[in-house]
């Protein structure tokens, strides 16, 4: 029987029962599995996918939606995939317009790398910021925290969503009380008893990814990184927007190299809402 062109392939919602597909499609592209984190994505957001009559998936994305009410604040874009066999073919393209055209008016945003950006632009999105992801062992330094940090508690789990949303701008709480689980690590910055920032380590590969990181200042940020580092054996590895200059070139000097530089985009809305002085890494770059 001949195969199905295509372009007439259907484009259906993803569940956690995709995991598995999933990861082999970001094999396929020579992209670490990631199974850790495809499970919080397919199960925070919304998966799409076209299936292969051959088996396996064509192509893939997830779309986290933020905001508590009926309609989202913000929709994130991440982790978009075609498998090899099929690339350069518009699947990609299919794809995005669908996800584009059930957001509706919903305002959207994704993290680019150089290959991707082109297709985005393509199809309405525009450059509003840039983030650099660093990776590596943090080496001790010889300064001393100006913030107090401890690990979080379930009492804690009020204020950070309360500060979160004033940082992030939109409402993250089916993302953020799923941290305890996800995350090896939650740990928080306070100041006579109130909470001026906090930070989580999670396992992806061989690292921990440090994100979402929410801090009053950089020095908070820097003592919320350095007391992660403390704490695990792995590199760390996070996307810093690159407005944070201080936070990067203190990285660099404790042992964390630039690894690859992403063009943060958005169609609907010509900035991302909130504080971005107070935000200083994403959850991962695929949930914004």
């Amino acid at each position: 029987m001949p195969m199905p062109s295509l372009a007439s392939l259907p484009v259906r919602r993803l569940t956690l029962k995709d995991l598995t597909a999933c990861a082999d499609l970001s094999e396929d592209r020579g992209w670490p599995r990631e199974e850790h984190k495809w499970g919080l994505l397919l199960s925070a957001g919304k998966g799409y996918g076209i299936d292969d009559p051959s088996g396996g998936l064509v192509a893939a994305c997830v779309v986290t939606e933020y905001g508590a009410g009926e309609r989202p604040a913000l929709g994130a874009i991440g982790m978009v995939l075609v498998a090899e066999r099929h690339a350069r073919r518009g699947v990609g393209r299919r794809l995005m317009r669908q996800v584009i055209e059930e957001a509706g008016p919903t305002p959207l945003t994704l993290h680019a790398t150089p290959n991707g950006r082109p297709l985005y632009e393509q199809l309405g999105f525009k450059v509003t910021g840039r983030a650099e992801m660093v990776r590596g062992h943090l080496t001790p330094g010889g300064e001393a925290d100006e913030a107090v940090t401890r690990a979080a508690t379930a009492e804690d789990l009020p204020a950070i969503l309360r500060l979160d949303h004033e940082v992030f701008g939109a409402d993250r709480t089916h993302i953020l009380t799923r941290l305890p689980a996800f995350a090896d690590q939650l740990r928080v910055a306070e100041e006579d008893g109130r909470l001026i920032g906090y930070a989580a380590a999670w396992p992806n590969m061989e690292t921990h990814v440090v994100g979402p990181l929410i801090a009053r200042d950089t020095a908070t940020a820097k003592a919320l990184v350095r007391s992660l580092a403390a704490r695990t054996d792995r590199p760390l590895r996070t996307d810093i927007d690159v407005r944070h200059e201080e936070l990067l070139q203190w990285a660099k000097e404790h042992g964390l190299e630039s690894v690859a530089f992403n063009a943060v985009m958005t169609y609907g809305i010509t900035e991302l809402p909130g504080d971005w002085s107070r935000r200083f890494a994403p959850v991962t770059v695929a949930a914004g």
